[in-house]
Protein backbone atom coordinates (compact mmCIF):
# COMPACT_ATOMS: atom_id res chain seq x y z
CA UNK A 1 0.00 0.00 0.00
CA UNK A 2 1.04 3.59 -0.63
CA UNK A 3 0.21 7.00 0.82
CA UNK A 4 1.08 10.28 -0.86
CA UNK A 5 1.28 13.47 1.22
CA UNK A 6 1.07 17.01 -0.12
CA UNK A 7 2.86 19.76 1.79
CA UNK A 8 1.19 23.10 1.07
CA UNK A 9 3.82 25.20 2.83
CA UNK A 10 6.33 27.31 0.87
CA UNK A 11 8.84 26.24 3.54
CA UNK A 12 9.76 22.78 2.32
CA UNK A 13 11.20 21.71 5.68
CA UNK A 14 9.08 23.90 7.95
CA UNK A 15 6.42 23.10 10.53
CA UNK A 16 3.95 21.63 8.03
CA UNK A 17 6.58 19.19 6.81
CA UNK A 18 7.34 18.25 10.43
CA UNK A 19 3.62 17.74 11.10
CA UNK A 20 3.20 15.52 8.04
CA UNK A 21 6.22 13.50 9.16
CA UNK A 22 4.57 12.89 12.54
CA UNK A 23 1.64 11.31 10.73
CA UNK A 24 3.82 9.52 8.18
CA UNK A 25 6.06 7.86 10.76
CA UNK A 26 3.10 6.08 12.34
CA UNK A 27 1.83 4.95 8.95
CA UNK A 28 5.27 3.67 7.97
CA UNK A 29 5.49 1.66 11.19
CA UNK A 30 2.60 -0.39 9.78
CA UNK A 31 4.50 -1.19 6.60
CA UNK A 32 2.88 1.44 4.38
CA UNK A 33 5.09 3.65 2.21
CA UNK A 34 4.62 7.43 2.42
CA UNK A 35 5.87 9.91 -0.19
CA UNK A 36 5.86 13.63 0.65
CA UNK A 37 5.47 16.12 -2.21
CA UNK A 38 6.11 19.86 -1.88
CA UNK A 39 3.29 21.90 -3.36
CA UNK A 40 3.63 25.24 -1.59
CA UNK A 41 7.12 25.91 -2.95
CA UNK A 42 6.01 25.38 -6.59
CA UNK A 43 4.43 27.72 -9.10
CA UNK A 44 0.95 26.27 -9.65
CA UNK A 45 -1.67 27.69 -11.99
CA UNK A 46 -5.23 28.10 -10.77
CA UNK A 47 -8.31 26.47 -12.27
CA UNK A 48 -9.63 28.45 -15.26
CA UNK A 49 -13.09 26.81 -15.25
CA UNK A 50 -12.62 25.65 -18.83
CA UNK A 51 -14.31 22.32 -17.99
CA UNK A 52 -12.08 20.40 -20.38
CA UNK A 53 -11.61 17.82 -17.61
CA UNK A 54 -15.40 17.36 -17.66
CA UNK A 55 -15.44 16.91 -21.43
CA UNK A 56 -12.34 14.71 -21.69
CA UNK A 57 -12.73 12.58 -18.56
CA UNK A 58 -9.18 11.29 -19.01
CA UNK A 59 -8.00 11.88 -15.45
CA UNK A 60 -5.93 14.96 -16.29
CA UNK A 61 -6.15 18.74 -16.25
CA UNK A 62 -5.78 20.58 -19.55
CA UNK A 63 -3.12 22.89 -18.03
CA UNK A 64 0.26 21.29 -18.68
CA UNK A 65 2.79 23.92 -17.52
CA UNK A 66 3.14 22.73 -13.92
CA UNK A 67 3.37 19.43 -11.97
CA UNK A 68 -0.35 19.10 -11.14
CA UNK A 69 -1.02 16.24 -13.58
CA UNK A 70 1.95 14.34 -12.20
CA UNK A 71 0.54 14.79 -8.70
CA UNK A 72 -2.94 13.73 -9.84
CA UNK A 73 -1.36 10.53 -11.17
CA UNK A 74 0.19 9.86 -7.77
CA UNK A 75 -3.17 10.47 -6.07
CA UNK A 76 -4.83 8.00 -8.44
CA UNK A 77 -2.24 5.32 -7.65
CA UNK A 78 -2.23 5.89 -3.87
CA UNK A 79 -4.40 4.14 -1.30
CA UNK A 80 -4.32 7.14 1.02
CA UNK A 81 -3.71 10.87 0.71
CA UNK A 82 -2.46 13.36 3.32
CA UNK A 83 -3.21 17.05 2.81
CA UNK A 84 -1.25 19.52 4.95
CA UNK A 85 -1.20 23.30 4.97
CA UNK A 86 -0.25 26.18 7.23
CA UNK A 87 -2.84 28.89 7.85
CA UNK A 88 -2.62 31.83 5.45
CA UNK A 89 -5.22 34.50 6.21
CA UNK A 90 -7.62 31.92 7.62
CA UNK A 91 -7.23 29.39 4.80
CA UNK A 92 -4.85 27.16 2.88
CA UNK A 93 -1.86 28.59 1.01
CA UNK A 94 -2.28 29.92 -2.54
CA UNK A 95 -0.37 27.16 -4.33
CA UNK A 96 -2.18 24.51 -2.31
CA UNK A 97 -5.58 25.97 -3.18
CA UNK A 98 -4.72 26.08 -6.88
CA UNK A 99 -3.57 22.45 -6.76
CA UNK A 100 -6.59 21.25 -4.78
CA UNK A 101 -9.11 23.03 -7.02
CA UNK A 102 -7.72 21.36 -10.13
CA UNK A 103 -6.87 17.94 -8.72
CA UNK A 104 -10.15 17.41 -6.93
CA UNK A 105 -12.22 18.68 -9.84
CA UNK A 106 -10.49 16.06 -12.00
CA UNK A 107 -11.17 13.50 -9.27
CA UNK A 108 -14.81 14.55 -9.02
CA UNK A 109 -15.63 14.37 -12.73
CA UNK A 110 -13.76 11.11 -13.30
CA UNK A 111 -16.22 8.90 -11.46
CA UNK A 112 -14.71 7.05 -8.53
CA UNK A 113 -11.08 8.08 -9.15
CA UNK A 114 -10.55 9.10 -5.51
CA UNK A 115 -13.62 7.40 -4.06
CA UNK A 116 -13.06 5.47 -0.80
CA UNK A 117 -9.37 6.30 -0.56
CA UNK A 118 -8.32 7.26 2.96
CA UNK A 119 -7.72 10.97 3.60
CA UNK A 120 -5.84 12.59 6.47
CA UNK A 121 -5.68 16.37 6.89
CA UNK A 122 -3.18 18.41 8.91
CA UNK A 123 -3.00 22.13 9.71
CA UNK A 124 -0.15 24.09 11.26
CA UNK A 125 -0.66 27.55 12.69
CA UNK A 126 0.84 30.25 14.83
CA UNK A 127 -2.34 31.39 16.60
CA UNK A 128 -5.75 31.23 14.87
CA UNK A 129 -7.56 30.28 11.66
CA UNK A 130 -6.96 26.56 12.17
CA UNK A 131 -10.54 25.30 12.02
CA UNK A 132 -11.54 27.16 8.82
CA UNK A 133 -8.37 25.85 7.15
CA UNK A 134 -9.03 22.30 8.39
CA UNK A 135 -12.63 22.45 7.18
CA UNK A 136 -11.41 23.65 3.78
CA UNK A 137 -9.11 20.64 3.42
CA UNK A 138 -11.79 18.25 4.69
CA UNK A 139 -14.35 19.55 2.21
CA UNK A 140 -12.12 18.61 -0.71
CA UNK A 141 -11.75 15.07 0.63
CA UNK A 142 -15.37 14.40 1.53
CA UNK A 143 -16.70 15.88 -1.72
CA UNK A 144 -15.19 12.95 -3.64
CA UNK A 145 -16.26 10.34 -1.04
CA UNK A 146 -12.87 9.86 0.52
CA UNK A 147 -12.85 8.32 4.00
CA UNK A 148 -11.58 10.83 6.54
CA UNK A 149 -9.24 9.48 9.22
CA UNK A 150 -9.53 10.99 12.73
CA UNK A 151 -7.00 11.87 15.37
CA UNK A 152 -8.06 12.06 19.01
CA UNK A 153 -8.84 15.78 18.55
CA UNK A 154 -8.80 18.16 15.63
CA UNK A 155 -5.49 17.72 13.76
CA UNK A 156 -4.06 21.18 14.43
CA UNK A 157 -0.53 21.75 15.69
CA UNK A 158 0.97 25.04 16.83
CA UNK A 159 4.29 26.74 16.08
CA UNK A 160 5.64 29.79 14.29
CA UNK A 161 9.30 29.21 13.52
CA UNK A 162 10.45 25.92 11.91
CA UNK A 163 10.64 23.14 14.48
CA UNK A 164 8.40 24.79 17.08
CA UNK A 165 5.59 22.29 16.45
CA UNK A 166 7.73 19.72 18.27
CA UNK A 167 6.96 21.63 21.48
CA UNK A 168 3.18 21.13 21.11
CA UNK A 169 2.89 17.86 23.02
CA UNK A 170 -0.85 17.50 22.60
CA UNK A 171 -0.62 18.34 18.90
CA UNK A 172 2.05 15.69 18.44
CA UNK A 173 -0.14 13.05 20.09
CA UNK A 174 -3.11 14.06 17.92
CA UNK A 175 -1.08 13.66 14.74
CA UNK A 176 0.44 10.38 15.87
CA UNK A 177 -3.07 9.04 16.47
CA UNK A 178 -4.08 10.37 13.07
CA UNK A 179 -1.26 8.32 11.55
CA UNK A 180 -2.25 5.19 13.48
CA UNK A 181 -5.90 5.55 12.48
CA UNK A 182 -4.96 6.19 8.85
CA UNK A 183 -2.93 2.96 8.73
CA UNK A 184 -5.76 1.08 10.46
CA UNK A 185 -8.34 2.31 7.94
CA UNK A 186 -6.07 1.45 5.04
CA UNK A 187 -5.75 -2.12 6.31
CA UNK A 188 -9.46 -2.46 7.02
CA UNK A 189 -10.32 -1.36 3.49
CA UNK A 190 -7.65 -3.60 1.96
CA UNK A 191 -8.80 -6.64 3.96
CA UNK A 192 -12.43 -5.98 3.08
CA UNK A 193 -11.89 -6.04 -0.67
CA UNK A 194 -13.79 -8.94 -2.24
CA UNK A 195 -15.59 -9.55 1.06
CA UNK A 196 -17.58 -6.39 1.73
CA UNK A 197 -19.10 -4.81 -1.36
CA UNK A 198 -18.81 -1.06 -1.86
CA UNK A 199 -22.00 0.93 -2.38
CA UNK A 200 -22.74 1.25 -6.09
CA UNK A 201 -21.61 4.50 -7.69
CA UNK A 202 -24.81 6.29 -8.77
CA UNK A 203 -25.19 8.61 -11.71
CA UNK A 204 -24.66 12.11 -10.31
CA UNK A 205 -27.78 14.25 -9.98
CA UNK A 206 -27.18 17.92 -10.88
CA UNK A 207 -29.56 20.64 -9.70
CA UNK A 208 -29.44 24.35 -10.55
CA UNK A 209 -31.71 26.56 -8.44
CA UNK A 210 -31.68 29.47 -10.90
CA UNK A 211 -34.79 29.29 -13.07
Amino acid sequence: MKVVAFNGSPRTKGNTYEAIKMVAREIEKEGVDVEIIDVGSKQVSGCTACYKCVDNKDGTCIIKNDPVNEWIGKMKEADGIILGSPVYFGGVTGSMKCFLDRAFLVGFVNDGMLRHKVAATVVTLRRSGGMPTLNELNQFATNVEMILAPGNYWPLIYGEHPGEVQQDKEGRQILEMLGKNTAWLLKLIDNGKGTVNEPALPEKVWMNFIR
